[in-house]
């Protein structure tokens, strides 16, 4: 039944099924065929498995970010990152690096980012005269910061998964993704060296840096709130998610009037359809690991694990390597809450701390946001910068390296995950 069931899941996705409806049709044919138990398990589960407190974040955050991606953030954050950056030698790509890194922290999505941001700098870029492939893939690998600096709907989702703080986890997010963001502005600058690309502006003064700060200081400061609250006990993460709607949209409606009011009900329908498509797959995602619970396949992998896999060392590597094939293929969120339950446990047997493998898996995962054949960033950046996802490819695997060396160093040097939370 074990092997049906991944069989299935597999050959839905080769034809295209979409994540959620694949794991849904998967999981009941398989009760179906091996008489598990009653149909009527799969409604409720479906029910169950997003009739959680903690859950009711998502929707929140998605539309805070949506708010704030259409009240006239994303130009005062590329202005701000600008004056910081932008005189620097391969200072146009920086910008696009530093104002990802501040737009994720509101937004929490790689998709979001990609497009808030690259539709500004993206073009840009290619006026200035950047490679198209590399523009593209620039913009893409940062719109992936989204998934790593909290908030992020994957870490709130392993935190539920694994049953630790979601507070604990956006904390154990800034350092790494800090050193991803620090690793990826030092190949922006030379690559730019070695192509002879120089600043977009000429070195900003004090005043400038002060004045582009000042006018971007609301939406660098809603992180820190949001943050802060959570970690001192002011408000739970769910409650910090309404609180960044509020702000948000007093931000775009009131101090920058950017948001109209004709346009609240276009911003809410984007957030309704975002938020179906991910508690579908939550939904559906659910049930499969319920029936992969039902064949007991967690502990016989448990098992088979820890009675062949001599090392911590040898475990984290095959970890990763599963996590950055099934990232190539399956949506964060799904990938999550399929392989918490099979992974943690030899995790946590072999002395990873939960709150450290749950950034191994992110960002791991966030990988698979710009990596063929299913990124959806790449698929946003190919489309602004109007180039083929076949030449999009090459272009971004120096990104998938740098990462790849991020991750391992993430991997073997858990003080980065867990030093924030233990404070």
């Amino acid at each position: 039944m074990a092997l049906l069931l991944f069989l299935l899941l597999i050959s839905l996705f080769i034809i295209g099924v979409p994540i959620a409806l694949s794991l849904g049709l998967a999981s009941a044919v398989t009760i179906w065929h091996g008489d598990l138990s009653p149909m009527l398990i799969v409604p409720q589960q479906l029910i169950a498995s997003v009739n959680s407190f903690p859950l009711m974040a998502i929707p929140f955050f998605i539309l805070a970010g949506s708010l704030m991606q259409s009240g006239g953030i994303s130009q005062r954050l590329v202005d701000f990152s600008n004056t910081l950056v932008g005189s620097m030698t391969g200072g146009l790509a920086m910008v696009a690096i530093v104002t990802s890194l501040f737009f994720a922290a509101i937004s929490g999505s790689g998709a979001a980012t990609t497009a808030a941001i690259g539709s500004i700098l993206i073009p840009a870029m290619l006026a200035k005269g950047y490679p198209g492939g590399y523009t593209a893939a620039n913009q893409a690998a940062s719109g992936a910061l989204g998934v790593i600096i909290p908030p992020s709907i994957p870490l709130i989702l392993y935190a539920i998964a694994a049953n630790v703080s979601v507070g604990d986890m956006f904390i154990a997010g800034i350092l790494p993704g800090i050193l991803v963001t620090l690793s990826l502005l030092i190949f922006a600058y030379f690559f730019a060296k070695a192509n002879g690309l120089g600043g977009s502006i000429e070195k900003s003064s004090w005043g400038d840096v002060l004045r582009a700060g000042r006018k971007a200081i609301l939406a660098i400061l809603m992180p820190v709130i949001i943050l802060g609250g959570i970690y001192g006990g002011i408000f739970t993460p769910t409650e910090a998610a309404v609180i960044a709607v509020a702000y948000s949209f007093m931000i775009g409606f009131v101090v920058y009037r950017e948001i109209e009011l004709s346009s609240l009900v276009g911003i809410l329908k984007h957030s309704a359809v975002t938020t179906a498509i991910v508690l579908s797959i939550i939904g559906a995602a659910g049930l499969y690991g319920r029936i992969l619970q039902r064949l007991r396949v967690p502990d016989m992998v448990s098992q088979f694990a820890i009675s062949t896999i001599e090392s911590p060392f040898l475990f984290i590597i095959l970890a990763n390597v599963l996590l950055l094939f099934a990232g190539m293929f399956i949506e964060a969120a799904a990938a999550i809450l399929i392989f918490v339950p099979i992974l943690l446990p030899i995790a946590i047997s072999f002395g990873f701390d939960p709150v450290h493998f749950g950034i191994i898996m992110v960002v791991n995962l966030a990988m698979g946001m710009f990596t063929p054949p299913v990124g959806l960033n790449l698929f946003v950046a190919s489309q602004i910068a109007d180039i083929s996802i076949a030449r999009l490819t090459w272009s971004v695997m120096p990104f998938v390296g740098i990462v790849l060396i991020n991750l391992l160093i993430i991997s073997m040097l858990p003080f980065l995950s867990t030093w924030l939370p233990s404070l």
